[in-house]
């Protein structure tokens, strides 16, 4: 960092600040905000240290306010409110990786500025410059499939999107749209077979339905379904948009089951791109770079996987993803567009918002004339009794297929999650019942401000209102505050606290029943636990953000097949998805995910098609905490998609952002406690 300041000062001293100096600067400026709070808040660094090191970050703060001063612009990339574009965020965790630090997890979409920064970035790799060249006058397909028109116009007036995600909230039968039986048994190559419900989607894909969201429990095979879904519909060349960690997964899925087809994984500036292959695999983080070539490649399908990762549709990757899907049904009349995630909705109904767009069912305004048309002829509206189910049908009816492997995979068994409790020893205890304290004390102080500023205003009791917009404010701030203490501060000191406790239990789970999966969010969590193996005599591996594939590769080999390595250490940013680890059946959560979904994944890497044995899950909670509180709100949270999906009457939590709803607890309980007091 001190190094970057000083290049960034004396560039400032030039002229005007570049493009990429304001990143850095945006970038240098994040990093001394979190450092000093990190410092401030852990137990484990001595007076000394921590005082040498505030000393430093004051000193790279000085420079930063003084380059502040010569180009005012940059103070407007330290709004609560700016947006923090992906070249910062690959420039921040190039900066932790150089420290020996874990990358930050993947974000939440931010909005984005009208104006895409990302644009100059763009670039055509030489191999799709020559297939252009080929073929400079790519035709658009018109053999559209002919779209029903709407029977009336008795909707025309209402306003629909709303009721529409109603009726999902609502909850009812089983999501899944009806789908026909195969008439042939679908191979991909040797031994490789599809199980019956996959190859329902793909005898759909070749009677000619074309739009997916494809939502099955994970574990259940979506790639697959893809691929050979694409196959029957003839979608090549085929667009596949993923997460990083799985790209090399969909490339070597590809081989397997569409093995007369070409794969080309997109890198960087694309550079090993070929651009005559038949399916393009690229990852929502370098998406900006090539959304432009991406665009006019005459793509006859698109398959975008973790779709749920668009949610934000305010988002960066968001709009290159719906714009692409604009792009290819524009040029084909009757592209595949399939949606893949095992948890579509992670916080709200309105997840669902982004991905009915992607394929085609709705646009920024209401239905578009397909759904609308289904919508005109059940002869209801809104205001009918009867308009929330013939609606919910009529949009699962374009193409929401969810099936549980309980439905459908008689050989996969059951799995659970047993919360196993933890008392941490006396000083992690007060440690972080004192950071527990500190956070609640300034919530507390905030209520009372706001509430001695009323007027003519008398409230009995608590005020939840007032208290939900308190703990909303503490959660937009960004962790800076003078004492340093905030809800993630806190569950990260939980989490340390509980490492050792977590992998000593794995230990004996890897003694006493064979291999075992660890998950954890943090580094120092990792690091932690694998001192603790390594001091145990337990073989381990581990999996994590900043491993090159060919380490990440190994790590994952030893596991699977070396009987001497009984743990795989993986985080759940890095290890979350793409990955098949059934030769084990136990999996320990050593820290709380913040949302159901992101558990659920991490258990699904065990919980898979090939596995056969129960599979448990052990959560492990440090009870005086506020551990217990997160784990009853993430188990809230599945509820929804429960609801929404499988027609479940299991009681559905608050929708609401599980942060927020932890800070609302936090407070709550101090103002409870004060009252009783």
């Amino acid at each position: 960092m001190a190094r970057s300041v000083r290049q960034l000062e004396a560039a400032a001293g030039r002229g005007p600040v570049r493009p990429s100096g304001r990143t850095t600067y945006q970038v240098l400026a994040l990093l001394v905000r979190e450092e000093r709070a990190r410092v401030k808040g852990d137990p484990e660094v001595s007076e000394a240290e921590r005082t040498a090191t505030l000393t430093r970050l004051d000193g790279i703060a000085t420079i930063l306010a003084k380059t502040a001063a010569r180009d005012t612009t940059l103070l407007q990339l330290l709004a609560d409110d700016a947006v923090v574009p992906p070249e910062a965020r690959d420039l921040k965790n190039e900066m932790l990786r150089a420290a020996g630090r874990e990358p930050e997890p993947e974000p939440e979409p931010e909005p984005v500025a009208t104006e895409d920064p990302a644009a100059a970035r763009r670039v055509v790799p030489q191999t799709v410059m020559a297939r252009q060249l080929a073929n400079p006058f790519l035709a658009p397909d018109l053999s559209a499939v002919a779209v029903a028109k709407p029977t009336s116009n008795r909707l025309a007036t209402w306003e629909l999107l709303t009721p529409l995600f109603r009726a999902f909230e609502q909850g009812g039968d089983a999501t899944c749209m009806p789908l026909p039986e195969p008439t042939e048994v679908v191979h991909g190559v040797a031994d490789l077979e599809l199980m019956h419900h996959q190859a329902q989607v793909v005898a759909a894909a070749a009677a000619g339905h074309r739009t997916f969201l494809l939502a099955d429990e994970p574990g259940l095979g979506k790639t697959a379904q893809a691929l050979l879904a694409a196959t029957a519909a003839d979608a090549f060349p085929l667009l596949v948009v993923v997460p990083n960690v799985v790209k090399a997964n969909w490339a070597h899925e590809a081989e397997l089951w569409t093995p007369r087809r070409t794969a080309t994984v997109v890198h960087g500036d694309g550079d090993t791109v070929d651009g005559y292959a038949d399916i393009v695999i690229v990852n929502y983080d370098i998406l900006d770079r090539h959304v432009g070539w991406l665009g006019n490649h005459g793509f006859r399908g698109m398959v975008v996987d973790e779709a749920h990762f668009i949610k934000n549709k305010g988002s960066q990757r968001s709009r290159h993803v719906l714009a692409l899907a604009d792009r290819i049904r524009a040029r084909s009349g009757s592209p595949l567009l399939m949606a893949l995630t095992g948890t579509p909705l992670i916080n709200d109904i309105e997840d669902f918002r982004a991905i009915w767009q992607l394929l085609g069912w709705i646009d920024d305004t209401g239905p578009r004339r397909e759904l609308r048309a289904a919508l005109e002829a059940t002869g209801l509206t809104p205001a009918d009794r009867g308009f929330s189910t013939a609606a919910r049908t009529a949009v699962i009816d374009l193409g929401i297929v969810r099936r549980r492997k309980v439905d459908v995979a008689a050989d996969i068994p059951a799995r659970r999650v047993a919360d196993l409790p933890v008392e941490l020893d006396d000083d992690a205890s007060r440690s972080i019942r004192a950071a527990e304290q500190d956070l609640a004390r300034r919530l507390v102080r905030r209520y009372d401000a706001a509430m001695e500023a009323r007027t003519g205003d008398d409230v009995v009791g608590i005020d939840h209102e007032l208290v939900r917009r308190v703990a909303s404010a503490e959660r937009r701030k960004t962790g800076d505050d003078a004492s340093g203490e905030n809800v993630f501060s806190v569950m990260r000191k939980i989490g340390q606290a509980k490492a050792g406790l977590a992998a000593d239990y794995a230990a004996q789970l890897a003694r006493n029943v064979g291999k075992v999966v660890f998950f954890a969010k943090h580094v120092d969590v990792m690091d932690a636990a694998e001192q603790t193996f390594t001091k145990r005599g337990i073989g381990h591996s581990s999996v994590r953000g900043d491993q090159t594939p060919a380490v990440r590769k190994r790590n994952i080999e030893a596991f699977l097949t070396d009987p001497e390595v009984q743990v795989i250490v993986c985080s759940l940013t890095a290890a979350g998805v793409g990955l098949n680890l059934q030769v084990a059946s136990n999996v320990v959560l050593a820290e709380l995910s913040w949302t159901s979904a992101e558990q659920t994944q991490a258990i699904d890497r065990v919980h898979r098609i090939g596995q056969t044995e129960p599979v448990t899950a052990w959560r492990v909670i440090a009870t005086g905490t506020l551990d217990p509180r997160i784990a009853e709100l993430v188990d809230d949270k599945a509820g929804l998609a429960a609801r929404a999906l499988d027609g479940s009457d299991e009681e559905v939590g608050s929708s609401a952002d599980l942060q927020l709803e932890a800070l609302v607890s936090l407070l709550t309980t101090a103002l409870e406690s004060r009252g009783a007091a």
